[in-house]
């Protein structure tokens, strides 16, 4: 099963999970982003806006690298846009393999890879009125970067987690 999304609605992370359980998993990884409280405490909403069609064709793409990276069974990518609170999911991304390994290093790659190369702008709308434009994060290049040492990338179906 595979699903790719780009939409406002909330979505039900346990019912996107069994949908990945097939006869031929051995495993399922996920990871579910929430929207949290910013450093200041003033955050009322955050505000995310995307390029419709552009959007859902680098998830997609992103999609078929873990595929090709790991043989996965199953792999689910959604990512809101809207309003969302403090507290609201924003992000989630799952994969199955018939491995665990595969299903946990996939689904890492998918949301480092999220991060800093799916087309979408973020702004905290904050308590007090203001518009605050979140800018990429050091961090979050780094970790996508860091997919590219070899070490990173498990073997198909091997090694240790």
């Amino acid at each position: 099963m595979r699903l790719v999304a780009v939409q406002e609605q909330d979505f039900d992370s346990g019912a996107l999970l069994a949908s990945l359980n097939n006869g031929a998993t051995g495993g399922i990884a996920s990871f579910t982003g929430i929207v949290r409280q910013n450093e200041t405490g003033t955050l009322a909403a955050l505000r995310l806006e995307h390029y419709p069609g552009m959007t859902e064709a680098a998830l997609e793409k992103l999609a078929d690298e873990a595929a090709t990276r790991w043989p996965l069974t199953g792999c689910v990518i959604i990512h809101r846009v809207g309003l969302l609170l403090p507290g609201q999911n924003i992000v989630f991304t799952a994969t199955a393999s018939a491995h665990r390994a595969a299903a946990l290093a996939a689904t890492a790659y998918l949301i480092d890879q999220l991060k800093t190369r799916a087309p979408f702008w973020k702004a905290e709308e904050t308590t007090g009125g203001e518009t605050l434009w979140v800018a990429a994060r050091q961090t979050d290049h780094d970790s996508a970067a860091s997919w590219h040492n070899e070490a990173q990338n498990l073997p198909h179906g091997t090694g240790r987690l």
